[in-house]
């Protein structure tokens, strides 16, 4: 049985379509549009980035023996670190990596004999990063190059 309205009387209105789903529909494909250019704009600096060479110089003095260095960089598409140990301050080392190095770190670690350290990081755009450390196994840090 179907419902009749009598003769005269005010027919309802259609029921409202919903406007929200459409809304949400549209948000959804520019947010994706958006988020692929954005991808396109970010790939293109990643990959400029990654070939581009670095020259970065590090420098450890103080009066410390026996200094353990730990450093990172790139070779290849790896992010790799190296280690070697100092019997006798100052020492500066120099390398060209290629790739990224935000966030690079360079570590000069003392053993129980303990002294001072004090390291230096610098990087071709002029980026510069210093740290002092002193006493048994403290480690001067340089990072974020």
């Amino acid at each position: 049985m179907s419902e009749q309205t009598a003769p005269g009387a005010p027919v309802p209105p259609p029921p409202r379509r919903r406007l929200w789903p459409w809304v949400l529909l549209m948000v959804l494909v520019l947010l994706a549009l958006g988020l692929g250019a954005v991808s396109a704009v970010l790939a293109r600096e990643v990959s400029a980035e990654s070939s581009r060479t670095v020259h970065i110089r590090y420098e450890v003095t103080g009066t410390a023996e026996n200094v353990v260095l730990t450093y990172s960089t790139w070779r290849g598409d790896a992010l790799s670190t190296g280690r070697m140990t100092l019997r006798t301050l100052p020492w500066a080392g120099e390398l060209d990596s290629k790739g990224f190095m935000n966030n690079g770190s360079f570590a000069a670690g003392l053993g129980k004999s303990g002294g001072d350290v004090a390291c230096s990081v610098s990087v071709d755009d002029g980026t510069r990063r210093t740290a002092r450390a002193s006493g048994p196994f403290a480690t001067a840090t340089c990072s974020g190059f």
